[in-house]
């Protein structure tokens, strides 16, 4: 079943779609998940970060993310036009509140992919955003793919697992939860998620 565009004019705050935020441990698998949803489904507006990184190869302003100086990322925060920021590994990433605001004005499904602190903002910020969070089948598969590249010294390994450890234990936060144990399936029900949360407002009309 493929989202329905309702066209740019405002709707009333009762009908308006919630936004979407998936969420979990890092090597869980959320970037795969929403790169195949989004393959099947292209329709799906997916929320593009800000980001003071600097471009990597094959990486496009706007479609990857949109990369920006400090000074401008400082202004963003200044003015409160991120609905939530982080900072990792020396860079800082951040959502742009009015992209995601005129996408559910509009009445379209808004889906954000962001790490647990991130989550955390938005849930602060929105409070009616619904937070879905992607638990690995089981923490010896989490393990396994955090360490499977064999790229990483041990004391990185070690920093992630226990990074992992605490990100786990945040599921009680979320309001569902998803086991990634095929792509297709938990796309799938993600998918489900983002067009009931657009339609459990609408059931009146």
């Amino acid at each position: 079943m493929a989202a329905t565009s309702r066209g740019t004019s405002p709707v009333p705050p009762d009908v308006r779609p919630r936004l979407t935020v998936l969420s979990g441990p890092s090597g869980v698998g959320k970037s795969t998940v929403v790169a195949h949803m989004r393959k099947v489904h292209p329709e799906v507006w997916l929320s593009v970060s800000a980001t003071t990184r600097k471009p990597r190869p094959g990486e496009r302003n706007g479609v990857h993310y949109f990369f920006v100086e400090n000074e401008e990322f400082d202004k963003l925060v200044a003015n409160g036009e991120l609905l939530e920021w982080a900072e990792f590994a020396g860079n800082r990433y951040g959502t742009p509140r009015r992209a995601v605001l005129d996408r559910l004005e509009a009445g379209e499904p808004v889906l954000l992919e962001i790490d647990l602190q991130g989550a955390r903002l938005v849930r602060e910020s929105m409070p009616d955003a619904q937070l879905v969070f992607l638990a690995p089948p089981s923490w010896d598969e989490l393990v396994r793919r955090l360490t499977g590249r064999g790229t990483e010294a041990p004391d990185v390994i070690e920093r992630r697992l226990a990074a992992a450890t605490v990100e786990l234990a945040a599921e009680a936060e979320f309001d569902t939860t998803l086991v990634n144990t095929s792509v297709e399936d938990v796309a799938r029900e993600l998918l489900a998620l983002m067009l009931q949360a657009s339609g459990d407002r609408e059931s009146s009309d």
